[in-house]
């Protein structure tokens, strides 16, 4: 299967938060959209491993994507190093994304920066072919993504592109909320983390409603870029 949009997330839950209304907005148009989990959250305060694993699940049927994958990566401890960048290179290998997203830049989360860069350095080295990988016992042909953005997460990063997700929000919150364990419960007060919070919960909704507001439309997604965004035409800016 060839993806049009891969996303690739440190930690189930870190695409649905930052950028699954551009996710749900094009699989609506037909694109074929799939998320990468680079680890399992299983350092997580709340829930398990197993717990994250089946709230992921359910947030890919909301999000219409067509495939998600998970490759276990050590959570708080995986390193940028040739493993783990051959890893993902089997994936975009696999998947032949024309667009990658990733997490932040820099962000509250140490895994957050670490996981922008070694997805991004991954991204570049799929395109080598000298570097070898294998799927199925098969040879895997070199595949370079055309774009790589980064999300914005918990830091208010400047974006450089901001994309409308009018008609989405209610589709992407529902994929949020899809992590129960590890959001807003008022009838769970125990174990409180940063992002468990009602305020942590609404600001999803208000960052995307402010994003919205300074573009002109109800919501949007900011992304930052690696190389200069082109059009075709002026006319092409909205």
């Amino acid at each position: 299967m060839k993806l049009d949009i891969l996303a690739i997330g440190a930690h189930p839950d870190d695409v649905e938060l930052s950028c699954s209304g551009v996710l749900a907005k094009e699989a609506s148009r037909g694109k074929k959209t799939g998320i990468l989990d680079l680890t399992r959250g299983e350092l997580g305060t709340r829930g398990s491993a197993e717990i994250r694993d089946q709230e992921a699940a359910a947030a890919a049927k909301i999000l219409g994507l067509s495939v998600r994958e998970n490759i276990a990566l050590a959570d708080g401890f995986f390193i940028n190093d040739k493993e783990s960048q051959l890893r993902i290179i089997e994936i975009i290998r696999k998947y032949r994304p024309e667009i990658v997203l990733c997490n932040a830049i820099d962000d509250r989360h140490i895994d957050h920066g670490k996981g922008s860069k070694l997805a991004s350095d991954a991204c570049f080295l799929s395109g080598l072919k000298k570097i070898e990988t294998r799927l199925d016992g098969k040879a895997q042909e070199a595949w370079r993504p055309k774009h790589v953005y980064h999300y914005i997460q918990w830091k208010n990063l400047q974006p450089d592109v901001v994309v409308d997700i009018s008609g989405f929000m209610d589709v992407k919150m529902k994929s949020v909320l899809a992590y129960a364990s590890q959001f807003y419960d008022p009838n769970n007060p125990d174990n409180n983390t940063p992002i468990s919070s009602k305020n942590f919960q609404d600001s999803v909704k208000y960052r995307a409603q402010d994003l919205g507001r300074l573009i002109g439309t109800d919501y949007a997604e900011g992304f930052t870029v690696e190389r200069y965004p082109a059009v075709d035409s002026i006319f092409d800016l909205i």
